[in-house]
């Protein structure tokens, strides 16, 4: 679900990463909300309070807010920076570090927050924002911007227009199609969900460790996608041989 991309990638692919990387943005929603009363998976509310803070002439209460709205910014530009960079010098790692790299900022908030959270609450935020701009780029590079994880106002713009094309697509084509992406947006909406209702259950008894599980998730993300590689390979090159010894 991670190394395919262009024509090689399927709805199926994209239906994994959508619901991984949903679960783990839902997650991600409610822990960082809960622990420190901050939006961090999008930036839209951040945009509105920042441009408040500017009239109020409250200039110091604005720089947070925009740096909010930076990190998050810069989470996206170094995922694709990185992408970029190692897609010249190997492509099997591509989506690899970057993902590395958002589950170890996962585990370190996890670890270190509760400590951190008296009074640095601002820190944990500006690394939650970093790994959700971090996702949130990965996954629109992998799925050629057709899914996106970390907030649901695009999400519900497309599926109301979407779902309103079914009154128009008359082809049976073009409503499979259609209708394939429906069914991928509500996928993302309802694990988005679940990872969040599953964030609120698990917080009062965890805290900020409930950041484990959606960095764990990642790791194990990528270690199925390995070993599906893996596996893959190995039949290719037993089909290979049977073909040559025919």
């Amino acid at each position: 679900m991670f190394r395919h991309r262009g024509k090689n990638r399927t709805i199926s692919h994209n239906k994994k990463i959508a619901s991984l990387l949903s679960f783990v943005a839902g997650m991600v929603n409610v822990a960082g909300f809960l622990s420190v009363q901050r939006l961090t998976t999008n930036v839209t509310g951040h945009f509105a309070f920042f441009i408040d803070e500017v009239f109020k002439l409250q200039f110091a209460q604005s720089l947070v807010y925009f740096s909010y709205i930076l990190f998050f910014f810069l989470g996206s530009f170094v995922s694709n920076l990185l992408v970029e960079i190692i897609t010249r010098k190997s492509e099997r790692f591509v989506y690899v570090i970057p993902t590395l790299i958002e589950s170890l900022i996962l585990f370190t908030v996890a670890l270190t927050g509760n400590l951190l959270k008296p009074g640095n609450a601002n820190l944990i935020a500006f690394s939650l924002l970093f790994a959700m701009g971090l996702q949130n780029s990965l996954v629109t590079r992998i799925s050629g911007a057709l899914v996106r994880t970390t907030h649901l106002t695009g999400l519900f713009t497309d599926l109301g227009i979407e779902l309103s094309q079914l009154f128009f697509y008359k082809l049976k084509e073009q409503k499979q199609k259609l209708l394939a992406t429906i069914r991928l947006r509500l996928r993302i909406i309802i694990f988005f969900f679940t990872g969040g209702v599953a964030g609120g259950i698990f917080y009062p008894y965890l805290e900020l460790y409930v950041l484990l599980i959606p960095a764990t998730m990642l790791l194990l993300g990528l270690w199925y996608d390995s070993l599906k590689f893996r596996i893959i390979n190995l039949r290719r090159q037993r089909d290979t041989k049977e073909r040559k010894l025919r």
